[in-house]
């Protein structure tokens, strides 16, 4: 899927914090033909099996990473949260006021990954908020060997929550455990009520749906009962929650989620 979403291909620096860490493996990916019927296909066909083996491998790689994340984040007894959406749906701005409110109950640290520029992680440092950037280049997603170097850049006995924000893409970050307890996927009322049919294995994959920028909803002519019922058939098991970052309308809900859920965490 990188190639059709911008990832770029073959290895390449990420920045994480400043500095530079060799991503490790190329992103290749099989067409999906089966070449084998044609002896002048073969050698092609014979790269392709290489080519599918190199993403299985690659991915139970990062499996077994993300289960190493998860296991060193609940033994300090930490509530992570996985944050992903396209881009311009209000991450930041939803990260930094969910801190700023749960300020004097819980602690929060972030882990920002960006294509380019530190922009967000700027934000977030001005309002106090422990952040470490991860400058992923031409690389779409984050994945949890990129995580785990970053998180030695925080320190994570002084925090009760960290929240990954992804790559602002739906199509990659899909595939990539990062060692999360909760995939949180956000949906901007100025996106259209369509993404979760246009995008169903990130929003399946998700634990709770966010739908964001509530205050815009008029202008934009969302159509809430379409959204949900959307919502609804792709992500039926997730939890629903409808605000504005920027109003605060609806973020109490939300909240007291993150502060249960946290309590559930640190047992």
């Amino acid at each position: 899927m990188c190639k059709e979403c911008g990832c770029g291909l073959g290895g390449g620096d990420v920045k994480i914090g400043g500095h530079s860490h060799d991503h490790g493996h190329d992103h290749h990916y099989d067409d999906g033909h089966d070449h084998s019927h044609d002896d002048s296909h073969a050698s092609h066909s014979h790269q392709h099996g290489q080519i599918v083996s190199i993403n299985r491998s690659l991915l139970e790689k990062n499996d077994r990473l993300a289960e190493r994340n998860r296991g060193f984040f609940r033994a300090k007894k930490l509530l992570v949260l996985n944050v992903v959406s396209s881009p311009g749906s209000g991450k930041t701005t939803f990260i930094r006021e969910t801190a700023a409110k749960l300020a004097g109950k819980l602690r929060l640290g972030v882990i920002v990954g960006d294509l380019a520029t530190d922009n967000d992680a700027a934000q977030l440092r001005k309002a106090g908020i422990p952040v470490v950037q991860i400058t992923t280049g031409t690389v779409c997603h984050l994945d949890a060997e990129m995580v785990s170097k970053a998180t030695s850049q925080l320190d994570l006995d002084k925090l009760d929550v960290l929240v990954i924000e992804n790559v602002g893409n739906l199509v990659c970050p899909a595939d990539y455990d990062l060692g999360e307890d909760l995939r949180v996927v956000l949906l901007s009322v100025t996106e259209g009520e369509d993404k979760p049919l246009k995008y169903p294995p990130m929003f399946h994959s998700a634990h709770v749906a966010v739908v964001t920028k509530s205050d815009m909803a008029a202008a934009a002519g969302f159509n809430r009962d379409l959204a949900l019922g959307n919502l609804k058939r792709v992500s039926h098991h997730a939890r629903v929650f409808e605000l504005s970052a920027k109003t605060g309308d609806g973020m109490k809900a939300w909240l007291d989620f993150l502060v249960q859920q946290r309590e559930t965490a640190s047992k």
